[in-house]
């Protein structure tokens, strides 16, 4: 094949050189395009699935039920812990079962947790522990993460990695939001008709239609994933069994990065579930759900400036800095909360805490980008002076190893979902409020500074990135 014929015809691609301008520029560019934006709807409908509770567990007990606060609270964690362990596993499926395969697939799964939550919510009857596993199957959508990250990675060449990465992750994160904005006004009508239910009447005598918190997203679910099946390629240079994924557990720097996407996306992500109830118990006098969605919006759109700082300035230099803002901005948080009987102040809290969500996407963005460096750079170093086939081969292995911290990585991050808003559950428990989680949170971000500072950023690392 000529360097300037297009890839294969079909939906599997044999030929695949992203490093090759003249291949990239003459078809690659345009085919990764394509899976890049069948990706995002894809993955923005997995994270929406993924979060659905913290909205609904706002108006559960409104309908009819009579779960505990603390009950409450696990039905928003649940879903974090289920989808963070998923990725666990999700990492690695797409060199198993092709890119385009798994996308349609595990965007598929998302139809279950969302029906059968429609269709829940409906009746009273509904026992705690199907409400338990619902939550638990929405963790479908935390799993579908590590699976496109990791595909969308073996598309782009490594000078555009960190901007198509952040694009996907950006936008895919931006499903958070949208949920949250969304679920509030669907609830208010019966939007399906008839097909939809009947509404549940409010002590007031109002109506909700909760199962629209469901049902809303199978449409859309049914459309990406015939996108995703037709649209969509798998690369067969991408292919890998688990057992050679699995070097990446003998990495050290697979172990590093995962502990700092825990502070970057793991913040975003457990900040999201956890922010509607902190603006309740901080600011009872405010309509939480009103802002809520404020947050996952400004922390998903910034994401893609993260990946591209991080290509234009570095990711390490731009993930050190990041991190010493998110100090700053955790102590601008604390000093809007309410304290020592003041009722604190609700604007100044919320936009300081729109800057700290501003910051966690910054991160995602660029420790992303970091991760596909630092492999690329260990490989070709092992290879270097060796015969141009080792050296190409490595290139492939860089590829591979990366993807799959890309994915498991992610996995890592991903148990922000539970442990922040169980950190601000036991805070507020044991302390009536939540500053002690956010000075814990404020430790882990000084390790991350010194992680990055000392393997990737200072002069004489021995992996800059």
């Amino acid at each position: 094949m000529s360097v300037l014929q297009k890839p294969d015809k079909g939906p599997v691609i044999h030929d695949w050189r992203p490093e090759d301008p003249a291949f990239w520029g003459s078809s690659g560019k345009q085919t990764a395009t394509r899976n890049l934006w069948i990706s995002i709807p894809a993955l923005l409908l997995a994270f929406a699935v993924w979060m659905v509770w913290s909205t609904v567990i706002v108006r559960l007990n409104a309908i009819g039920f009579s779960f505990t606060t603390d009950q409450l609270f696990w039905l928003a964690a649940l879903p974090g812990l289920s989808g963070a362990t998923l990725r666990v596993f999700y990492s690695f499926m797409v060199p198993i079962f092709g890119g385009r395969r798994w996308t349609a697939v595990s965007t598929a799964s998302l139809l279950l947790p969302s029906i059968w939550m429609g269709f829940a919510v409906q009746d009273p009857s509904t026992s705690y522990s199907v409400f338990v596993l619902i939550a638990l199957l929405c963790g479908f959508g935390g799993g579908n993460f590590a699976s496109s990250m990791s595909n969308i990675s073996f598309f782009y060449p490594k000078s555009q990695q960190g901007t198509a990465l952040g694009l996907n992750a950006g936008l895919g994160n931006l499903g958070v939001s949208v949920m949250q904005f969304c679920v509030p006004l669907v609830i208010t009508f019966g939007v399906f008709g008839f097909m939809g239910g009947k509404p549940q009447v409010l002590a007031d005598g109002g109506q909700l239609w909760l199962q629209n918190a469901g049902f809303i997203w199978v449409p859309f679910i049914v459309l990406v994933t015939v996108l995703a099946w037709f649209g969509m390629n798998d690369l067969s240079s991408a292919r890998a069994s688990f057992s050679e994924q699995a070097v990446i557990f003998k990495r050290k720097h697979n172990w590093l990065m995962c502990w700092l996407y825990l502070a970057t996306f793991g913040s975003f992500i457990g900040f999201s579930a956890a922010f509607p109830l902190l603006i309740k118990t901080s600011f009872p006098d405010v309509i939480a759900l009103k802002f809520a969605f404020l947050g996952p919006l400004v922390g998903a759109l910034v994401r893609p400036l993260g990946g591209w700082l991080a290509d234009k300035l570095g990711g390490a230099k731009v993930t050190l800095w990041n991190f010493v803002l998110m100090i700053l901005m955790v102590f601008g948080v604390l000093h809007f909360l309410p304290q020592n009987g003041s009722g604190g102040n609700f604007y100044g809290f919320l936009g300081m805490f729109m800057l700290l969500f501003i910051t966690t996407g910054v991160g995602n963005g660029s420790t992303f980008r970091m991760i596909p460096v630092i492999f690329r750079t260990l490989h070709e170093k092992s290879a270097a002076g060796k015969p141009a086939a080792v050296r190409e081969q490595a290139l492939k292995d860089a590829g591979k190893e990366s993807a799959a911290v890309l994915g498991f990585s992610s996995a890592m991050g991903a148990f922000g979902a539970f442990f922040i808003p169980k950190s601000f559950g036991t805070s507020m428990a044991q302390t009536g409020g939540p500053e002690m989680a956010f000075y814990m949170f404020v430790g882990f971000y000084l390790s991350c500074i010194v992680v990055t500072w000392w393997w990737y950023a200072r002069k004489g690392a021995a992996t800059p990135c």
